[in-house]
């Protein structure tokens, strides 16, 4: 059974720091992404990173400050987040794609998490 569990979320000041964490079992995958869903709005990507060689991508509203790895053990992924604003405010869900590289469309992951909540309080 594949599962994917994210943990970390919480409620945080402008400027703090969290980190995300996604627990992955049951599968080996291409590629995991971290993707956000604010109130309102759409999942849009937020990062990626191709689980052989670790080599991550980002959306430009993240560049410089969150910063996505994987666990040497390669069942966990990280998202490191510095600079928090109150824009980051969304529910972060990780995602696994069983056979792109490396990829920023959410219809090339078929594995997701349930979702973690992080809140930015001004």
């Amino acid at each position: 059974q594949v599962q994917l569990v994210e943990s970390g979320g919480g409620l945080v000041q402008v400027g703090d720091s969290l980190r995300l964490s996604c627990a992955i079992s049951g599968r080996s995958f291409s590629a995991m992404g971290w993707f956000r869903q604010a109130p309102g709005k759409e999942r849009e990507f937020v990062a990626v990173v191709a689980w052989p060689d670790g080599s991550p991508d980002y959306t430009d509203a993240v560049k410089g400050r969150f910063a996505i790895s994987r666990s040497s053990a390669k069942d966990t992924m990280y998202l490191q987040m510095y600079s928090l604003k109150p824009e980051d405010t969304a529910v972060y869900y990780c995602a696994g794609s069983s056979y792109s590289y490396r990829t920023r469309e959410p219809r090339r992951y078929d594995y997701w998490g349930q979702g973690t909540q992080v809140t930015v309080s001004s």
